[in-house]
């Protein structure tokens, strides 16, 4: 069957063949509203003739409820629901202990505090076996005192700075045989 066979026209819209009873019992009331009002307010009179009554604040569910009626006497001691209430509280402890471990205590302890302020320990500054100066000395480090193994540095003019500017290897070997001594290092 197609759709069309099975809708029947009404007024305010088609409905299914399935739906007559609720659209006939309505057809009445179709007739004095437009179709925007019955879309908005729905149908008026369906559930009450009386519009202004007011709806019951009861449903009829609370109504024909009645509260199961306990007896009035104690079903278990009181040193059973005790005992039960004590080891309840007993597990639920004991999981919470399993799940929820104590965190441990931080130590609030910087580097500093921790390898270089150890109590008993007194610093020392070693004492000076001479004198230094750092501005005209040569520092100590491993290519000053590894020099000899460095490829492609120029020949050392002196031991005390290896690694001073010389301009030897671009002077003519002419000029270089001329000299009796290497040129002082300043």
């Amino acid at each position: 069957m197609s759709k069309q066979a099975a809708a029947v026209d009404n007024k305010v819209g088609k409905c299914m063949l399935n739906n007559w009873a609720e659209e006939r019992a309505v057809a009445a009331l179709d007739s004095q509203e437009t179709r925007a009002q019955i879309q908005k307010h729905g149908h008026r009179g369906l559930l009450t003739m009386n519009q202004e009554s007011k709806m019951e604040t009861v449903s009829t569910m609370k109504a024909a409820y009645i509260p199961p009626k306990y007896p009035g006497v104690r079903l278990r001691g009181i040193k059973d629901e005790l005992l039960e209430k004590h080891i309840a509280q007993m597990i639920s402890e004991k999981i919470h202990a399993e799940r929820n471990p104590p965190t441990p205590k931080t130590d609030f302890c910087s580097t500093t505090q921790k390898d270089f302020h150890v109590e008993g320990f007194v610093p020392l500054t070693p004492q000076a076996t001479q004198v230094h100066d750092y501005k005209t000395e040569q520092a100590v480090t491993f290519w000053s005192e590894n020099y000899q193994q460095i490829q492609g540095v120029t020949a050392v003019g002196t031991l005390k700075a290896p690694f001073r500017k010389s301009a030897l290897f671009s002077t003519p070997i002419s000029e270089r045989l001329d000299e009796i001594e290497l040129p002082p290092d300043n």
